[in-house]
């Protein structure tokens, strides 16, 4: 099976569509997958539902895609960063689906380990609970929470091998592998693509099953708050 694509256009070619669902690895500007992001843009892609931790910033990550309105629906965690996020959900433009942190990255694992759902106390006696099955265990409240299976996943990695075995590094390591795991396509852009056997199977973070499609690029790594001391 060819992994290796030259480009982000040609790696997601044929796996895009109006109002499909996607799942997408990063956390803040940590670890997204920027050049995946920027081809969906350029392709004009709408009505996305995506999963994701939170929405990039105003002109960078998703929230390119926010503000070329082709995003109906997110499922996020933490959208403080993104002005027009706010906007656009305030004035009924975007749909959002509030997720605790864990509980999202359990949905995403869960999906791609081919669980449905789970039970969970996060979010119980919360607006996170409403309309949700509850469920008693040992006296305890629990909510049930679905598993994300999504149509295409794109994540970002530091290094992989060319069948997709996947190395994160530091804190990017994030929502990635779970975000990978819940689509029933995966496409992941690395810094570096190394032969196979070059990487040490202990450090593998994503084993290669996981992952359809390889780009390797050039990255920005903007820096999303930036704290210095006077000088």
């Amino acid at each position: 099976m060819k992994k290796i694509y030259d480009n982000a256009a040609e790696a997601l070619d044929g796996l895009l569509h109006d109002g499909m669902f996607m799942a997408a690895g990063g956390f803040g500007l940590c670890g997204i997958p920027e050049l995946l992001i920027q081809a969906i843009n350029d392709a004009g892609t709408k009505d996305i539902t995506i999963a994701s931790n939170n929405c990039g910033v105003d002109d960078f990550g998703l929230g390119i895609l926010l503000a070329d309105k082709q995003i109906k629906k997110m499922l996020s965690s933490y959208v403080g960063e993104n002005a027009e996020f706010m906007r656009q959900y305030l004035s009924g433009e975007l749909e959002l689906e509030f997720n605790p942190q864990g509980t999202l990255a359990e949905r995403m694992r869960a999906g791609g380990h081919g669980i449905p759902g789970f039970y969970t106390k996060t979010g119980v006696g919360t607006v996170i609970a409403d309309g949700k099955e509850h469920k008693d265990f040992n006296g305890e409240t629990y909510i049930l929470e679905e598993g994300i299976f999504a149509d295409l996943s794109i994540v970002k990695a530091w290094k992989a091998d060319e069948t997709g075995n996947a190395i994160f590094r530091k804190t990017a390591r994030n929502f990635n592998p779970p975000a990978a795991m819940c689509g029933k396509t995966c496409v992941m852009e690395v810094e570096e693509i190394v032969p196979v056997g070059s990487l040490d199977p202990d450090t593998i973070h994503l084993p290669g099953i996981y992952v359809h499609r390889i780009i390797q690029g050039q990255h920005e790594k903007r820096i999303e708050q930036r704290t210095t001391r006077e000088g």
